[in-house]
């Protein structure tokens, strides 16, 4: 969380409020400051508790490292070596005079249009199989998923992609060639593209 954190922090300086954040406000009836509080910081903290709860229950109780925690200790690892790298190459993407337009489809990019949510994912899920060592945070996987589903169908990956669309030409093209979310060879998905049969043209009738 400290690390998004500063991430965030460095990349907005000077830019001013999120886009995405500017359509919801900008949609807002009533008082947006209220409804900022209410439907986005405020729900965004139930969630993160809830999300976290495998972590708080498991502090609470004792339980010997297995075969379950060291996979959750490398699926960890690898969730916060995709997030790291994937803002790292994307803030060197950004400051690059020459990117301005551009998509960034180099690096983890190449593989998910989205390594730093997948990064996310993969540090919940080790999180939980870390807590699975005490019986209480075997009960919270469906809380992990819930994180997941909210990255890739809810307040992530949609409104993020919405905004990209409208503002770099190129992105329709990106998002045919490259996997949403899980790394996936793009060469792959290009084959299984071009495999598909054209559509038939139909006349139509006046």
């Amino acid at each position: 969380m400290v690390r998004l954190a500063v991430h965030i922090g460095l990349r907005s300086r000077g830019h001013g409020e999120d886009p995405r954040y500017v359509e919801l406000l900008a949609k807002a009836p009533g008082n947006p400051q209220l409804f900022a509080r209410r439907r986005i910081y405020l729900t965004q903290g139930v969630v993160m508790w809830f999300v976290s709860l495998p972590v708080q229950v498991a502090m609470f109780e004792q339980g010997e490292a297995n075969l379950v925690t060291w996979l959750g200790l490398l699926l960890w690892l690898v969730g916060f070596t995709f997030e790291s790298v994937g803002d790292w190459q994307l803030t060197r993407f950004r400051n690059d005079p020459a990117s301005q337009g551009q998509v960034l489809d180099t690096g983890l990019w190449r593989y998910t249009r989205h390594p730093n949510y997948f990064g996310d994912a993969c540090v919940w899920w080790g999180l939980f199989l870390v807590a699975c060592s005490a019986w209480p945070g075997r009960a919270h996987g469906p809380l992990a998923a819930g994180d997941d589903l909210l990255l890739a169908r809810g307040t992530g990956k949609p409104l993020l992609e919405k905004d990209m669309a409208s503002r770099r030409p190129g992105y329709a093209d990106y998002v045919r060639r490259t996997s949403g979310f899980v790394p996936l060879p793009p060469e792959k998905l290009a084959h299984d593209t071009a495999s598909r049969p054209a559509p038939t043209a139909t006349k139509e009738h006046s």
